[in-house]
């Protein structure tokens, strides 16, 4: 079996003719009727019923016909892939995410190999406000995103979403605060102080920062919010200036360690982690966009 083999087959049984199938790829009928011929031996089956006019498959035909047709898109696949690996895919890939997401070192160090990779490509990269990304991605503003699931993107049947990590919350607090040397801290603990509430959103409603404000229920209290923004610069300058703490996602603090006159401390309990997902339309047909999703969830299945 071969793949012209395979190729003839497909054409007649679509065609329902051996001549048509043999205009198709410029050779004469009887090469075609030879090759099929040659094809039912081995597979040790009659493909086409030849007493009917047109011809029609049999019901063998009609099975391996399916396969017949995988087979060759794979291999159509696997030849694209190699002719682009020898000559370097061209193309471009809008990446957008969340504000802060910038300092995550695996979603960095991923695109870094997929640029040493594919050099010809022209990643671009988009920081903006949850709501922002989701209404970008449906527009076919960004190829795919980094966010909080803030806008419920994962209900949208338009849309395909793999959880990327689960990063804890830490308590962020100038270096003087009563709690500054604690080793962990609950919400609980947090009753009594001004709140920087960090929003993922542009207008502090969203899906997301509603599931906190429930964290606040959940503690007993209702927190005394002094200022909302999704700016975490805006945030630790402020902390900094000790007019108040923040609940900050560990990957917008993980590269702050050293941070002048702010201490982050982990929160603990149940649930006190963000989910980032990384979200993209199903009917995108960027060929960068699949060879970008191909090595992210490569790279997921070795972390597994």
């Amino acid at each position: 079996m071969n793949t012209n083999q395979l190729r003839y087959f497909v054409a007649a049984a679509e065609s329902k003719s051996f001549t048509k199938a043999a205009e198709q790829y410029y050779i004469s009928q009887t090469a075609i009727t030879q090759q099929i011929r040659v094809l039912e031996d081995t597979l040790g089956v009659a493909l086409f019923d030849r007493s009917s006019r047109p011809i029609s498959l049999t019901p063998a035909g009609r099975t391996f016909l399916t396969d017949a047709r995988a087979i060759l898109e794979r291999m159509d696949n696997a030849m694209h892939r190699v002719q682009e690996a020898s000559v370097g895919m061209v193309g471009n890939l809008c990446v957008g995410y969340t504000k802060g997401y910038e300092r995550n070192d695996r979603t960095n160090d991923m695109m870094k190999q997929f640029h040493r990779k594919y050099p010809n490509v022209l990643v671009s990269c988009y920081r903006r406000n949850t709501d922002f990304l989701a209404a970008g991605l449906l527009k076919g503003e960004f190829d795919i995103i980094f966010t909080w699931d803030s806008t419920e993107l994962m209900k949208n049947n338009d849309v395909e979403c793999v959880l990327v990590e689960r990063s804890p919350l830490m308590v962020s607090v100038y270096g003087n605060h009563p709690l500054a040397r604690r080793k962990s801290i609950r919400r609980q603990e947090l009753k009594n102080d001004r709140i920087l509430f960090m929003t993922p959103s542009s207008n502090g409603e969203s899906v997301g920062d509603l599931r906190f404000y429930e964290k606040y229920e959940e503690a007993g209290y209702q927190p005394n919010i002094i200022f909302r923004s999704n700016d975490a610069e805006s945030i630790l300058m402020m902390i900094a200036a000790e007019e108040g703490i923040s609940i900050l996602p560990a990957y917008v603090t993980q590269k702050l360690i050293n941070a002048e006159n702010i201490v982050f401390i982990p929160l603990i309990g149940e649930g006190e982690v963000v989910e980032i997902i990384a979200a993209w339309k199903k009917e995108n047909g960027n060929v960068v966009l699949q060879q970008f999703i191909e090595q992210f969830q490569n790279e997921k299945i070795e972390e597994n």
